[in-house]
């Protein structure tokens, strides 16, 4: 039997880490060897950590409270698993999840059961982000197509605008010269000749 630790991380110096200690020592691992981080799980550069992973032994066992504790996401939690289990040999006990407990069923198939877990809940989490990426371009879409505009509204035309407009569309004005009259560069006359051609408005005007 090897000896018991308890990983502790919260993200801010704010939060409180009394709760997550309260369930180490409900399953009886010593404080002196619970290591707790206070800072982001931005990445794995973490004091406490890499203190801990280098003073675990094949044979120990570690708690963590929940499995966010090991990463920000499942690519980084997969990854120190991957370590704690296969590189380092050691049992993890995840408390808020009884099924991620390498301990169970190793006579029949080892720490495969867990592994299969974290598998799973990679797959949900990442299939979660695909249909909220999706859900957003379909919203997007939706709003479009109801005539929502994104981005930043159009600045007003110009004073003048429609009757430099008229004199271009006849001829009497080139882009360059119309664009002079008003004060504009030539390219933003051009923008908005598409813009007020888009909308429609000297139609209305006409």
């Amino acid at each position: 039997m090897g000896n018991s630790y308890g990983y502790v991380r919260v993200s801010t110096k704010d939060q409180n880490e009394d709760r997550q200690i309260i369930a180490m020592h409900e399953y009886g691992v010593p404080d002196g060897n619970i290591y707790t981080d206070k800072q982001s799980g931005k990445d794995f550069q973490r004091p406490k950590y890499r203190k801990l992973l280098r003073k675990l032994k094949r044979g120990d066992l570690l708690y963590i409270k929940s499995i966010d504790r090991l990463g920000r996401n499942y690519a980084e939690i997969l990854e120190q698993w991957r370590i704690l289990t296969k590189e380092k040999g050691i049992d993890i006990c995840v408390i808020d999840m009884p099924l991620l407990d390498t301990r169970r069923g190793k006579d029949l198939v080892g720490t495969f059961l867990s592994d299969v877990v974290l598998q799973v809940l990679s797959f949900v989490a990442e299939n979660e982000r695909t249909n909220i990426r999706q859900r957003q371009a379909e919203g997007i879409a939706a709003a479009k197509a109801k005539g929502v505009r994104f981005g930043r509204p159009p600045q007003p035309l110009p004073p003048g605008f429609d009757k430099v407009y008229c004199r271009w569309q006849t001829g009497e004005l080139t882009g360059k010269q119309a664009a002079k009259e008003l004060g504009i560069p030539a390219s933003t006359f051009r923008y908005k000749v598409n813009r007020y051609a888009d909308t429609g408005t000297h139609h209305k005007r006409h």
